[in-house]
């Protein structure tokens, strides 16, 4: 196990030119540049079926979803790039949440969050920026045992927020946007390490 602070990071989109995918990067770099051990991973890899409870019974949880509850597991933090749909959350990152939060025979509940720290940022062509959104991941991760960092950052109009580069056009943004990354790496560390 790696000395750093190992910061597991994802958007909760599917979608390939998603702009949260572009708004996670631009964290990350920050988080990296701070010292993080930063994975970043595309759900798109890990494909699940809908939590339905009587197929876990049947065949126990998917591979998809105990290889995404280890690699929670094994980091101290997550940055997570949260679109909105319907003034909510996608369904994709739910049904993540959900699947990770499933206990194994003998583990601990909810061994995949309880201890860790987010930070949430979101991205959306709205005029809210996918505030809304990041209102119900907080609440979700706050009931089960993530600290998540008062720190966050909406980027309204999304289709036009983006330089050619990947980086924000507006430098304001772009600087709130690499804080927050910043930020999780420094608070995670401290948890890491009270001394």
């Amino acid at each position: 196990m790696s000395d750093s602070t190992r910061i597991l990071a994802f958007a909760g989109s599917l979608r390939r030119e998603s702009y949260n995918k572009r708004l996670l990067k631009i964290a990350v770099r920050a988080a990296q540049e701070e010292g993080a051990e930063v994975t970043e991973i595309d759900l798109q890899d890990f494909r699940m079926p809908v939590l339905d409870q009587d197929m876990e019974r049947a065949e126990g949880l998917p591979a998809s979803a105990r290889q995404l509850k280890k690699l929670m597991v094994d980091h101290d933090g997550f940055l997570i790039a949260s679109p909105e749909y319907n003034s909510s959350v996608t369904g994709v990152l739910k049904n993540t949440i959900d699947w990770a939060s499933r206990p194994a025979e003998g583990e601990p509940p909810l061994v995949a969050f309880q201890g860790k720290i987010a930070a949430i940022i979101a991205a959306s062509p709205g005029g809210l920026g996918g505030l809304r959104g990041l209102v119900h991941l907080r609440a979700i991760l706050g009931n089960i045992g993530v600290l998540v960092l008062p720190e966050q950052l909406a980027v309204p109009k999304a289709h036009e927020a983006f330089a050619e580069d990947g980086s924000l056009a507006d430098g304001k943004l772009q600087g709130r946007v690499e804080q927050i990354g910043r930020r999780l790496v420094q608070v995670a560390s401290r948890l890491r390490d009270p001394e």
